[in-house]
């Protein structure tokens, strides 16, 4: 088995604290979701410490504001927005071929928590294609130029929600049983986490690693989709024992696995508050589950994963 990776940094240390002393010039970074969140505060660390940052989002005008702040509070000069919705895979393929050169990071940022049921005009459950497949197609569409990096990374923001469930590949898309707005959500991000393992596997030849996350609990824009009871309650949750954090300290575990030395050549893992995590011992709490580090799930999801996005 290879060794926990632990670092000197904790669930208090914000974005900027971990990549301090890093110099991150010449390194081209994508970050989905910037325009709210903790991808501003994830965009804006790795912008100061000299990386060329581009904001993909649907919203192009809220990006450009973001871009804005991020070159007003910092030295950069190198903040882009380009704009991407990872719903509409047309928009996903034209951010790819829009791409020109290497990549050295892609961050998987952008996501929804526990909407209504929605689905996509193919049909596909609105969390599963927001927090999974449009990250997987953007990942495919950019191999090359990650590929044409050196040490790149996919950086996939996951959730301690994952516990809720594993991937149901007999029912993704809810059609057969009851929808569970965080049974959905709780599905995307084990998605987001096995992603991380069998890419890995697949791409670490090609000098690719991607590793997953829990960024924390992050009182943000995340929460809007939520009923209000649903979202008071998510807030109890996390207050009974839990620690909310600042944007900046949720964008921290993103940026470690973005930027630090620790994280070269090490793949198919999952993190929170700025280490390698254990496995969990209780619901919705800390940890990862089996389930989202599953070797043989990770290598199923890729092949139905390649099923939708292909077809």
């Amino acid at each position: 088995m290879p060794s926990r990776v632990t670092t000197p940094f904790t669930r208090h240390s914000t974005a900027s604290d971990v990549v301090e002393g890093v110099d991150l010039t010449g390194r081209r970074i994508v970050v989905t979701g910037a325009a709210a969140g903790i991808g501003v505060e994830t965009a804006r660390a790795l912008a100061a410490a000299g990386a060329e940052v581009t904001l993909a989002v649907r919203d192009t005008l809220a990006g450009a504001r973001v871009a804005a702040d991020i070159t007003a509070t910092t030295d950069a000069t190198e903040v882009h927005v380009a704009p991407l919705d990872l719903v509409d895979l047309d928009s996903v393929a034209a951010f790819a071929s829009a791409w020109t050169g290497p990549l050295h990071v892609l961050i998987a940022n952008a996501g929804i928590m526990a909407p209504p049921e929605t689905r996509t005009p193919r049909g596909w459950e609105l969390q599963f294609a927001t927090n999974h497949l449009g990250h997987f197609a953007l990942a495919l569409g950019l191999h090359d130029a990650l590929s044409a990096a050196d040490d790149a990374r996919v950086v996939s923001v996951s959730s301690a929600g994952h516990q809720r469930s594993p991937v149901v590949f007999d029912d993704i898309h809810f059609q057969h049983r009851p929808y569970d707005a965080l049974g959905a959500y709780g599905q995307s991000k084990t998605a987001n986490a096995l992603f991380a393992v069998e890419a890995t596997r697949r791409w670490a030849a090609d000098g690719i690693t991607a590793n997953a996350l829990m960024p924390g609990a992050i009182d943000t824009d995340v929460l809007r989709n939520m009923s209000p009871e649903m979202a008071e309650a998510m807030r109890a949750h996390v207050g009974t024992g839990g620690f909310w954090k600042t944007p900046a300290q949720g964008a921290a575990t993103s940026v470690l696995l973005a930027t630090s030395p620790l994280l070269k050549g090490v793949g198919g893992r999952y993190f929170e508050d700025c280490q390698e995590a254990l496995p969990a011992t209780e619901r919705l709490r800390e940890g990862v589950a089996p389930h989202a580090l599953d070797p043989e799930a990770a290598a199923r999801l890729w092949e139905v994963s390649l099923d939708h996005v292909l077809s």
